[in-house]
């Protein structure tokens, strides 16, 4: 079904059924749509978008949006014209979808959400409403990231993190007085499970470890080894936690069993603990 208000510049024949678009929308052409996609009124989709089975964009949304500097910015966008999005994947309101974007199935994409050009989105995830995700993000599986939380170019999070609200990530240290450039623009990186708290900063080119927590309002300048736990301004270690999120009680060897079962050493490396099974 194809609204009489509705632009749709592809070929209608190769359009199933089953899809919707609704008063004012674009669809450019060289658009792919999947069965049973709904578009909302007043969005917008530029060429070389595809959209998989059950996709659905609400109104004013904008996917396929080309990145430009005019000027002003240090860094030059680069970006191929295309993006994909997973199949039963909700893009709210307002949300704006840059090009060279892809977004796995079962994922939410919140109200007002901003995703920058070469940004990867895994599966079953939330980018909660008017987070944004700067240029070459990566996010893993699983992952949640709450409302008007910042992601900053260069920055990997991985699979089952937790980023709460008002998070805020940065790049570079020096704060643009030495320009960009590109070996030495970097932003954290987050490991497996981590869970970061309300208000935190994460500074450049720092590594949270896996399973690690970071409390809320701390700001971490050095890197957080795994399951540990920091707090405070600069963020400092007072403790580990298991997975569960429970804190571990260690003996002078370094080990220590969670009261879930899971049993823990110091790893070797002085990076953090390292699971090593279940108790007995």
């Amino acid at each position: 079904m194809i609204h009489s208000t509705a632009i749709y510049q592809g070929p209608r024949e190769e359009l199933d059924d089953s899809v919707q678009i609704h008063e004012y929308a674009i669809i450019r052409q060289g658009v792919k749509l999947g069965r049973n996609v709904v578009i909302h009124p007043f969005v917008v989709i530029g060429e070389g978008v595809t959209l998989g089975e059950g996709v659905e964009v609400f109104p004013g949304a904008v996917i396929g949006k080309e990145p430009k500097g005019a000027g002003a910015t240090a860094r030059l966008p680069h970006f191929e014209r295309r993006v994909r999005v997973g199949e039963n994947t909700s893009i709210g309101p307002h949300a704006v979808i840059f090009y060279d974007v892809e977004i796995g199935r079962n994922t939410l994409i919140g109200d007002g959400a901003s995703i920058r050009e070469q940004c990867k989105v895994g599966d079953s995830c939330i980018i909660s409403r008017y987070v944004t995700l700067n240029y070459n993000a990566t996010i893993g599986n699983r992952t949640k990231i709450m409302d008007l939380t910042h992601i900053t170019g260069n920055c990997t999070v991985g699979n089952d993190v937790f980023i709460s609200i008002h998070v805020s990530t940065t790049n570079d240290n020096k704060i643009g007085k030495e320009g960009y450039h590109e070996e030495r623009i970097i932003g954290p990186q987050v490991g497996d499970g981590a869970l970061i708290g309300a208000g935190a900063s994460l500074l450049a080119s720092v590594r949270i470890g896996i399973e690690a927590v970071v409390g809320s309002g701390s700001v971490v300048t050095k890197a957080v080894p795994n399951h540990a736990l920091v707090i405070g301004v600069p963020a400092r270690q007072v403790g580990w936690v298991c997975r569960c999120g429970r804190r571990l009680e260690l003996t002078g060897e370094m080990r220590g069993e969670c009261s879930c079962g899971l049993r823990f050493e110091l790893d070797g490396t002085g990076l953090g603990m390292l699971e090593v099974g279940h108790g007995p």
